[in-house]
């Protein structure tokens, strides 16, 4: 007959031996095995891209640096690629001796190509080449690939790329500018980079798992499982977990950069960097927008409401067309023809095309298709165009990190309505000076109310609204975020 051993002091502290020895193996093996792929990365890439290593006239004693910026939807065209083209530019000013070199997955462009993108749609010029290394990955990042576990596989799949670009090339100094977390772990620990990173979005957050605790449907949460209590019980135990391993790969970055109040308590939350985080406001071309004569009568006979935003799935342009409905219906017909909304933004995909498709028939299901009009990958001017004869500026994405779209209305004289959450409400849509700067809603009745009361104010009221809302987004240029930019990564530089 079997029987329990005796459990004694001797036989627990053997116990204890022997689970302390298998993880030192376990630690050594580990730690062999991240310098067995960092000897094999440097093997693989050590002919990749030589001219980079080349020192040029007036750099005979200064060491050339490579910085590395990871951002595989460079030719996007949205306030992520901002960021990337004057952080580089910012650094290339700077710096005489770095360069710069860009992960993309945009294979089906040149690099001039996506240069000149970047000045169109930006106004943005660099002083110095950049390297692309195209990376031929990206389907593992892209949200159609995973229907279920959608932040899992695409995590894991930001390492599949990540693993990619650094087998492509070791940078001295890597930089994520698309909030691609698992990635950072990989260049420090095994490209023995110096490691920083810009978060525009945590990719899980306290209010997302809020939102499935309280089964609330939404696009990341599908209606059969919010009304399912087991399935939203599985859900929440599986966000927790990856919120833990998301801190984990956070806490490698060597500095951290966030877009907002917002975004920075929640990263503080989950990374527990509080000391190395730093809130940079993204660059928005205030300049160029304030330059756009505030029109006393603007709008006027026809007002025009304008959306800048990508056509991603949490933007929610489906609210925006909602309320505009409901906004007409409260108008005589007769009067209905003097309002027209322009949904402006880029396509990235056949995917975000297949949403214009879906948002031009909700506009025809709600009867209110000829006054909805998509301006889809527009250019610089025409935004400014856009911008300079419209009335609102609509924004209607809950819990945006930030919003440049919002600051790029505000900052060219339209009077914003944006959502009542996240960077907007934290940090644009503010008062200034003690004086409105702007509307917030956050369903389609508030929206719709808030567009009858910001029409039915005289044009001195909403010029004095447009004017204080100019002058507080000052605090959102180019300018303030390059000094942003290079204060909080020259740590990098002088660790490289």
């Amino acid at each position: 007959m079997w029987t329990i051993p005796e459990i004694t002091a001797s036989s627990v502290a053997l116990f204890l031996g022997y689970v302390i020895l298998l993880l030192i193996a376990l630690s050594i093996v580990f730690y062999l095995l991240i310098v067995m792929l960092g000897v094999y990365v440097r093997h693989a890439t050590r002919k990749a891209m030589p001219h980079l290593r080349k020192f040029e006239p007036g750099q005979i004693h200064v060491k050339p640096v490579v910085v590395g910026f990871f951002h595989p939807y460079c030719n996007a065209g949205g306030g992520g690629e901002r960021v990337l083209w004057v952080g580089i530019r910012a650094i290339q000013q700077r710096y005489n001796f770095v360069k710069c070199v860009v992960y993309t997955g945009d294979q089906d462009v040149t690099g001039a190509q996506i240069l000149e993108k970047a000045r169109t749609r930006f106004n943005i010029s660099l002083p110095k080449p950049v390297e692309f290394v195209c990376l031929k990955k990206r389907r593992w990042v892209e949200a159609a690939m995973y229907p279920y576990f959608t932040l899992l596989g695409q995590s894991f799949g930001s390492v599949i790329l990540g693993w990619e670009a650094l087998t492509s090339y070791i940078p001295d100094i890597y930089i994520d500018t698309m909030g691609y977390a698992f990635t950072l772990p990989l260049f420090k620990y095994v490209g023995g980079c110096q490691v920083g990173c810009y978060v525009h979005y945590p990719t899980i957050s306290t209010d997302m798992l809020a939102r499935v605790s309280s089964k609330a449907s939404s696009y990341n949460n599908a209606s059969f499982i919010s009304n399912s209590r087991i399935l939203s019980f599985v859900k929440l135990a599986y966000y927790h977990l990856f919120a833990k391993a998301y801190g984990i790969a956070g806490r490698c970055a060597d500095e951290v950069m966030v877009n907002s109040t917002w975004t920075y308590d929640h990263i503080v939350s989950l990374w527990r960097k509080e000391l190395k985080t730093s809130v940079v406001y993204p660059p928005c071309d205030t300049k160029s927008f304030q330059e756009i004569p505030i029109n006393l009568n603007k709008g006027d006979p026809q007002h025009l409401f304008i959306s800048i935003a990508q056509f991603r799935p949490e933007k929610d342009h489906p609210l925006q067309i909602k309320a505009f409905a409901e906004f007409l219906k409260r108008k005589p017909k007769k009067e209905q023809s003097k309002y027209k909304l322009i949904l402006i933004g880029s396509c990235r995909n056949e995917e975000d095309a297949k949403r214009v498709d879906t948002l031009r028939q909700l506009a025809i299901d709600m009867k209110v298709r000829a006054n909805v009009e998509f301006a889809l990958n527009v250019s610089f001017e025409e935004l400014l165009n856009y911008i300079a004869n419209a009335t609102i500026g609509l924004h209607t994405m809950w819990n945006e990190h930030f919003g440049i779209g919002v600051v790029e209305c505000m900052a060219g004289g339209c009077i914003i309505l944006a959502h009542n959450s996240g960077g907007p409400k934290m940090d644009i849509v503010i008062e200034w000076n003690g004086k409105v700067t702007g509307f917030l809603a956050s369903d389609v009745k508030s929206y719709a109310d808030a567009m009858e009361t910001i029409i039915a104010l005289s044009p001195e009221e909403r010029t004095a609204i447009c004017h204080n809302a100019r002058q507080s987004v000052g605090r959102f240029s180019e300018s303030s975020f390059e000094i942003g930019f290079l204060r909080h990564t020259e740590s990098l530089f002088m660790s490289a």
